[in-house]
């Protein structure tokens, strides 16, 4: 299957074909999507419901896409949102303070049998979920999307300075964590 960028597939989604092309965005972004989403919301089945509200908020809205960013960078806005949206609605479900729901989430990973990392994974992401989540978004970004900074700064509507300051600041809070101070 070819893979094709994303001016094409606009250019597919806004002809006849737009089941078609959507269907192949899905397939193009789905895996880094999910990867990205379930390192924010932890539990496999909760990051899948999130992936498939953001794929229908994508349907919903690329009609209206106005190009003004890349359409990756508009995915990944659409997945940051919808990620901390189901976190703030979890909490108020359940009444959970924050500190409680990044335990819950903390030992979930203990039972996660759809956890595929080794045990030095696991303990990253038991300390990445001591982090602010904004912090936690920054450093995921960096870390595991290698996202260049600009992006970043285009994703999160957040100068590249204080994503530079809040990746930093991260990263030390997850080595002192990893380190056990």
């Amino acid at each position: 299957m070819a893979v094709h960028t994303d001016t094409e597939l606009l250019q597919m989604f806004r002809s006849d074909n737009s089941s078609y092309a959507f269907n192949l965005l899905v397939r193009k972004y789905q895996k880094k999507i999910y990867a990205h989403v379930r390192r924010i919301v932890i539990d496999h089945d909760d990051a899948n419901d999130v992936v498939q509200n953001i794929f229908i908020k994508v349907w919903k809205g690329l009609e209206k896409f106005n190009e003004d960013s890349e359409l990756y960078t508009w995915i990944y806005r659409i997945s940051i949102n919808e990620s901390l949206t189901f976190l703030k609605k979890k909490r108020t479900k359940f009444f959970i303070p924050i500190h409680n729901i990044e335990k819950e989430m903390s030992s979930k990973l203990d039972t996660d049998t759809s956890f595929t990392g080794d045990e030095i994974e696991r303990k990253l992401q038991k300390a990445l979920l001591t982090l602010p989540e904004k912090q936690r978004v920054v450093f995921n970004l960096r870390y595991y999307d290698e996202m260049p900074y600009e992006e970043m700064s285009k994703v999160l509507g957040t100068s590249v300075g204080a994503l530079k300051a809040s990746y930093h600041i991260a990263a030390k809070k997850v080595e002192e964590s990893l380190l056990g101070h």
